[in-house]
């Protein structure tokens, strides 16, 4: 628990700074934690049995994640498409040199990372882009997820055992994880945005209805990050946080929680 604050108290500040400042100040530091855990889903997918090359699978998501920080309409087909013919002829021809033994379930895997960190890691920075309150709504999202995540862990823990009992979530992938928790990080993060929310100029209900789907729906991320951990054997995807885990531990929901806020922002006018 004391691991768990300090790197909490340490990097939850300075992660709230560079969203605030945008640009390269956020843009750099984002690259770097999605490029770690693309290296990680890379060692997750090789411990599995698979064989994922990850220079290919890092070129292809970088590509995503430059058209999220300067979005082209008019290239982001394109790209897209060249991607995954670029996975499909690598694969291919892996499968003609007998290189592998996997070729399908490398296949599966290569474009399980390439919409897991490339399609949906974009957001991130297309959630910054926001023409109006884009730093408020990627603060919001974050806190949001992070709150959920702390929540559930505090009610799970400390709250659950010792008042109303635990019920167990997902006993296989997860057998820490119990429905007060989950319960727990519902109020928790629901709570908190709306006071967020209401102190920084984002539309109560659209923020209502983004806290509501974040901590009810990215859980799931956890648990299916939770899953390529379990068939790989391992308990986190790295160490570079301590107690912690790996960056891939860190930003399982995020990776969720981002593209639904920045869907609810986009059509935030909607929830008027």
């Amino acid at each position: 628990m004391k691991q768990r604050a300090i790197v909490a108290l340490t990097l939850g500040p300075l992660a709230l700074l560079l969203i605030y400042l945008g640009g390269f100040f956020y843009f750099i530091p984002v690259v770097i934690l999605l490029a770690l855990a693309t290296l990680e889903y890379t060692q997750l997918a090789k411990n599995i049995g698979w064989h994922v090359n990850f220079i290919l699978l890092l070129i292809l998501v970088f590509g995503q994640w430059v058209l999220g920080q300067w979005p082209q309409p008019a290239l982001s087909g394109p790209v897209l498409i060249a991607s995954l013919i670029i996975i499909l002829a690598y694969i291919l021809w892996t499968y003609e040199k007998e290189t592998s033994q996997t070729v399908p379930a490398d296949w599966m895997g290569t474009m399980g990372g390439f919409v897991l960190l490339g399609i949906l890691g974009s957001y991130f920075f297309l959630l910054r882009g926001l023409p109006e309150l884009a730093w408020q709504w990627t603060m919001l999202a974050m806190l949001c997820t992070w709150f959920g995540d702390g929540g559930a862990y505090v009610v799970g823990k400390f709250v659950a055992g010792k008042y109303i009992g635990k019920h167990k979530l997902s006993p296989r992938l997860s057998p820490n994880k119990t429905v007060e928790g989950y319960v727990g990080g519902i109020l928790f993060g629901v709570t908190f945005s709306l006071i967020f929310a209401y102190f920084t100029g984002i539309p109560l209900t659209a923020a209502l209805i983004m806290a509501l789907l974040i901590t009810m729906l990215t859980p799931l991320g956890d648990l299916g990050i939770s899953l390529l951990k379990r068939e790989a054997h391992v308990k986190d995807s790295g160490n570079i946080f301590r107690s912690h885990g790996g960056a891939l531990d860190r930003i399982d929901t995020l990776l969720w929680s981002v593209p639904i806020a920045y869907y609810v922002a986009l059509y935030s006018d909607f929830f008027l």
